[in-house]
């Protein structure tokens, strides 16, 4: 029931973040002209690294 739970939170984490890079897409073309990164990708991989390590059952 635990591990249920515990997957079941990170792909809602996994969704949102994916959500919230489409949203900030234009401020990141801002902030990439101005010289600065976002770092939503890294974001993005270690959720669903955590989340494809939960559903196979190896997360820690």
């Amino acid at each position: 029931m635990i591990d249920t739970a515990y997957r079941a939170t990170l792909l809602a984490l996994y969704q949102f973040s994916i959500l919230l890079g489409i949203l900030l897409f234009p401020l990141a073309l801002a902030a990439r002209r101005a010289g600065l990164r976002m770092p939503m990708d890294r974001v993005i991989e270690r959720l669903g690294a955590a989340y494809e390590n939960a559903a196979h059952g190896t997360h820690a």
